[in-house]
């Protein structure tokens, strides 16, 4: 048996935009037109499944589709065709399935979708954890040096689980793909989870005293009251706080934070800084503008920005404003990575990160 489908997981309500992604990146960069591959979104479930036709192989695919190229995905899975299970005997289809597709393993991960439904699985999975490790390690799938490879058991309910296996490399290493962080009750406010996560995922933990580091200059478009300007000045930044809301008190007797009754839109740097952070609640069209005035005239080496999403077609929506960054970035000769999450902390937005050359 092997596998023949490749499943990924994404916040709930936003399978539709998942599925939408997925089919424009597999038709533009690596199946032709309306082959290969369907795309299904398990609505209300945060999965999306991706199935193969026998010319096309799953394992192929899931290798060249990268997960931190892909907004909506938060976990990306190699995945065997879904089980069914009886309720008196849920353990030998799962051993059987295993033994006819020949997968080992250095670990196991049980997870559910990230709904209240499926978190009252709990109970069941915890009680199936003793007998499912014995048994894999008794029959030799289950042991050290198999690669990194992890065995996902994904349960939608009691009765019905998905066997798939993740990569070093290539997946999450959080369960669900979800990055949990402890709000920091000194903050101003809970959006500073969102640029904390960001560094998370867009600057290596190893980078962060080179890129994040103390003494840099930064501004933050929006500021009020303060939930970003409060991460920059943890990692020892100066701060151009620019809005004509107020700032945290706290936070402005830090010393470390200019405060501009400013529009953020309009404002310049007086010289060029090392961080522009934004979270501003606006059009993506008119911030990405804004975001590109920033990049083009280069008065910041890096940036996280988010971009607020309408209701509808989401992922039309990011896809117009990043390949218009691109390309105008590219025509000016400004050479940028660009990348962007839905991350865990966000809710109706996505994360954009800029680093430029």
């Amino acid at each position: 048996m092997t596998p023949d489908q490749i499943l990924l997981f994404c916040r709930r309500g936003f399978e539709p935009d998942l599925a939408a992604e997925l089919t424009d990146r597999l038709h533009a960069e690596f199946l032709a037109e309306g082959e290969g591959a369907s795309v299904e979104p398990l609505m209300e479930e945060g999965l999306v499944r991706v199935s193969m036709d026998g010319e096309h192989p799953a394992n192929d695919l899931h290798r060249r589709l990268r997960l931190d190229e892909l907004v909506f995905a938060r976990q990306s899975l190699l995945a065997l065709p879904e089980l069914s299970l009886s309720r008196d005997d849920r353990l030998s289809p799962i051993f059987e399935q295993l033994k006819a597709c020949g997968w080992s393993f250095e670990s196991i991960w049980q997870e559910t979708p990230d709904t209240n439904e499926a978190k009252a699985l709990s109970s069941l999975l915890k009680a199936l954890e003793r007998p499912l490790n014995s048994q894999l390690k008794k029959r030799g799938a289950l042991r050290r040096k198999a690669g990194g490879r992890r065995l996902h058991l994904v349960w939608r309910d009691g009765d019905r689980v998905q066997l798939a296996m993740s990569f070093p490399g290539n997946r999450s290493e959080f369960p669900g793909g979800i990055r949990r962080l402890r709000f920091p009750h000194a903050a101003p406010s809970r959006s500073t989870l969102k640029l904390e996560e960001a560094w998370h995922e867009f600057v290596p933990r190893d980078e962060w005293d080179e890129r994040l580091g103390e003494g840099m200059q930064a501004a933050d478009l929006g500021a009020a009251p303060g939930g970003w300007t409060w991460q920059l000045v943890q990692r020892g930044m100066q701060v151009y706080a620019i809005d004509n809301g107020p700032m945290d008190k706290a936070l402005m007797a830090s010393g470390m934070v200019e405060h501009l009754r400013e529009d953020g839109f309009v404002w310049e740097p007086p010289m060029r800084l090392d961080w522009l952070v934004c979270d501003i609640v606006d059009k993506p069209s008119r911030v990405i503008t804004m975001m590109e005035r920033w990049l083009l005239q280069r008065w910041c080496r890096e940036a996280v920005f988010n971009l607020k999403l309408p209701m509808k077609k989401r992922w039309e929506e990011v896809s117009l404003c990043l390949s218009g960054l691109a390309s105008r970035l590219q025509e000016a000769g400004v050479r940028a990575e660009i990348r962007c999450r839905h991350l865990y902390h966000d809710r109706e937005e996505v994360t954009v990160h800029v680093r430029l050359d």
